[in-house]
This record gives structure tokens, C-alpha cells and sequence, in this order.
């Protein structure tokens, strides 16, 4: 019997959350929820952080956030060569905020409170963002023109219709998986569930950290591949325009030469 099945015969409401309407649209109050408090205590964090910094010795918060930021860091130099001020803080801030998010699975607050990847709509909107940030930047860095020539290529433009549901999808179906298990080992007797889902939920929270870390870096990764094919293009025009500046100083020096002293 395949989990699904299971999950159905026990009367388990998989993918079912609270809603209400607001100008006629529906919304999951319990995503928003759990978003929100994930968002808060993101905050909280950073303004401990900003509390306790110092050039001295550093304290637990601090040294957590540098192995963090060094960490995004480190990727985004291997990925685009350089540090960008957008990409890194864009980085540190999916893996805190989903880290956070996803370890909601392990507290029991009755489904009041669940993991807010658990829903397609959190992870869509995720995705969103970041894929419409790589064009974005991809854009800027070497134009509209040069940037949009490969998407003549038919699977070069599937590759990239592809990677907002591949992301968004793999996230939630990790994280949707290990809700279920969750409430099938609660359908064992307390005397006997305890121990499996203690086990099951330190190995859930393994999951939602490796999961929060594919995530950025496949956020970075990305940002990387939207100049990668454009990169000797984008250096024969910086080359071009250094030539054209040398030749502009030669042409300048006998006329500086013949100003007056």
C-alpha cells in the first residue's frame, strides 16, 4: 500500500489547510501564518545580531551568521567570480528564512503552525522570485539582446520554463513527505510512537536543513548560469572598450603636450 492510500484509508487530510476569501480570492491561513512567524524570527535573529556584534570576541549569534554569510560567499565567488551586493544577501536570506520554516515540522502545535513549504503556493511564490531576480540580473549584466539569444535555442527555452516548478517542487515535496510520516506514526499507540517519531523528527530536521541549503544553492547557481554563456562576449567588450580608451589617451598626449605651461 503506497503512502497516499495509507494516508486515505486513515482518514489523514494531506495538502488540506484552513482558508479564507478576501476580494474573492482564496487564502491559507495557516501558510500565512507559519510564513509570518518564520519571517518574525528571522528578524528577531537579525537584530540580535546587530546587538551583539563586535570586533572583538564574537559571541554564539555572531559566529553563526559569519560561517553562514562566509559559506554564501564562498559559493557566489565560485559561481559568479565576484561578490555581488545583491545575490549574497539574497542567498543568506532563502537559506535562514527555509531552515527556520522547515524545522516547524518538528514542534507540535497540533497542525496550527505547520511548515509553510508544505504548501505549493509558498514554494511557487519562492521560486518566483528568485527565477524573476536571475533575469533581472541577467539583463542588467550583459543586455536584453545577448541575454535573450539563447532562448532561440527550443531546449534552452525548456530548461528554463523548467526551473521555477523543479525548485519550487522539490522543496515541497520533501517537506510535504516528511508531514505525512509525521502523522502516520502518530496513528501508533503513544506507548509505541515515541520513539520513531523522535527519530523521525531529528531526521526530518536534517531534511529541512539539506533542503534549505539546495536551495540557495541552486538560487546562486542560477545566477551564475544567467551570464556563464555570455561571459567571453561580455570580455571582448570590455577589452574593446579598454583598447578604445588607450587609443583616445595616445591621441591626447600631443595636443597636452602642446598646452602651455
Amino acid at each position: 500500500m503506497t503512502i497516499a492510500a495509507l494516508a486515505t484509508d486513515t482518514n489523514i487530510d494531506a495538502g488540506k489547510h484552513p482558508t479564507f476569501q478576501w476580494l474573492g480570492l482564496t487564502f491559507n491561513s495557516d501558510t500565512m501564518l507559519s510564513t509570518g512567524v518564520a519571517l518574525v524570527l528571522v528578524m528577531i535573529f537579525g537584530f540580535l545580531l546587530r546587538r551583539q556584534v563586535t570586533d572583538g570576541v564574537p559571541g554564539k549569534v555572531q559566529l553563526l551568521w559569519e560561517m553562514l554569510v562566509e559559506w554564501v560567499q564562498g559559493l557566489t565567488l565560485s559561481s559568479l567570480g565576484r561578490l555581488n551586493p545583491f545575490v549574497v544577501p539574497l542567498g543568506v536570506s532563502l537559506f535562514l528564512f527555509i531552515l527556520i520554516s522547515n524545522w516547524f515540522e518538528v514542534i507540535p502545535t497540533g497542525h496550527h503552525l505547520p511548515p509553510p513549504a508544505a504548501d505549493t503556493n509558498m514554494t511557487y511564490g519562492l521560486a518566483l522570485v528568485v527565477i524573476v531576480s536571475v533575469h533581472v540580473y541577467g539583463f542588467r549584466e550583459v543586455g536584453a539582446r545577448r541575454y535573450l539569444k539563447p532562448f532561440i535555442s527550443p531546449l534552452h527555452l525548456i530548461e528554463e520554463i523548467v526551473k521555477p516548478f523543479s525548485l519550487a517542487l522539490r522543496l515541497f515535496g520533501n517537506i510535504f513527505a516528511g508531514g505525512i510520516i509525521l502523522s502516520l506514526i502518530a496513528l501508533i499507540p503513544s506507548y509505541g510512537s515515541w520513539i520513531p517519531e523522535v527519530l523521525w523528527k531529528l531526521f526530518g530536521m536534517a531534511i529541512g536543513g539539506i533542503q534549505a541549503f539546495i536551495f540557495a544553492l541552486l538560487t546562486i547557481l542560477y545566477f551564475g548560469f544567467a551570464v556563464s554563456g555570455h561571459g567571453d562576449d561580455h570580455e571582448q567588450d570590455h577589452k574593446a572598450d579598454d583598447k578604445k580608451a588607450k587609443k583616445a589617451a595616445k591621441k591626447a598626449e600631443p595636443i597636452a603636450e602642446k598646452q602651455p605651461a
